[in-house]
């Protein structure tokens, strides 16, 4: 493998990343409904709710609207800013996943298909983590992009056989996980199960012992986050949080370990 390599996925994986919140947006317009919304939107809402009650009072005690523009110009820069700086972390997390996979052992010329699903993953985290939400589209594509990249790489070395790992782990993940869901209390959703389906794809063709630990390592993750936030008090035992940012992250982890 050229050294270069992983210098131009990062690359590649930063830019993936820059434009991942913009493509995100389009599949955050609509609120799940759960109990409570996400800490982000609450935040946002309050925000935006407190600049528009601001806005009325004004308007209603004294008419002012070169204050109201200044205020307006103040909103409009955090709001860019937050932005920008959502998108600049956005292509950090970018340019290390797709740095990573280009030394992960046993991707080869799947290494398309791995890059192909590591982008739509990182569209996917930020929706999960703005709404709660798991589009239908967005992990359909994926996982098309996973099976028309490894039929390409299984081709191109002349192994059809090697299709028969990532079908059986992606059976594998969808059963445990549609299980899992199915436990009362369980609040595992079914846009997680689709997207543990996915993921089984490309960790099934890096083997058996790839794929359960791409299956374990997202729960160890997640109850990790879980319990930093209650210690930090940013949550509470019934706030429901979301599950996808640790199925890929723990993917990824899985491939880089092989």
């Amino acid at each position: 493998m050229s050294a270069g390599l992983p210098v131009l996925l990062a690359a590649l994986g930063a830019a993936a990343g820059a434009v991942a919140p913009w493509l995100a947006g389009r599949f955050t317009t609509t609120r799940p409904a759960t109990d409570g919304p996400p800490a982000g939107i609450s935040v946002a809402g309050v925000s935006l709710a407190g600049v528009s009650a601001a806005g009325t009072a004004g308007a209603d005690s004294s008419p002012d609207p070169p204050a109201r523009h200044r205020a307006s110009d103040r909103t409009s820069a955090r709001v860019s800013a937050r932005r920008s700086a959502r998108a600049s972390a956005c292509a950090a997390v970018g340019a290390v996943v797709f740095g990573g996979l280009g030394v992960a052992p046993g991707v080869g010329a799947a290494l398309p298909a791995f890059l192909a699903v590591a982008a739509l993953g990182l569209v996917l985290a930020v929706v999960d983590l703005a709404c709660l939400r798991l589009p239908d589209p967005l992990v359909g594509v994926a996982a098309l992009a996973a099976v028309v990249g490894l039929v390409a790489a299984a081709s191109v070395a002349g192994r059809p056989d090697r299709l028969l790992g990532p079908l059986a782990g992606a059976a594998l993940s969808f059963t445990g996980y549609a299980l899992l869901a199915l436990l009362p209390g369980s609040r595992l959703g079914f846009g997680d199960v689709k997207l543990a389906a996915v993921l089984g794809l490309p960790l099934g063709w890096l083997g058996w012992p790839t794929l359960l630990t791409g299956l374990v390592l997202p729960h160890a993750l997640h109850g990790l986050a879980v319990l930093g936030l209650l210690a930090a008090r940013r949550v509470r035992r019934d706030t429901l949080l979301p599950l996808g940012p640790a199925l890929l992250a723990g993917a990824w982890l899985a491939a880089l370990l092989g």
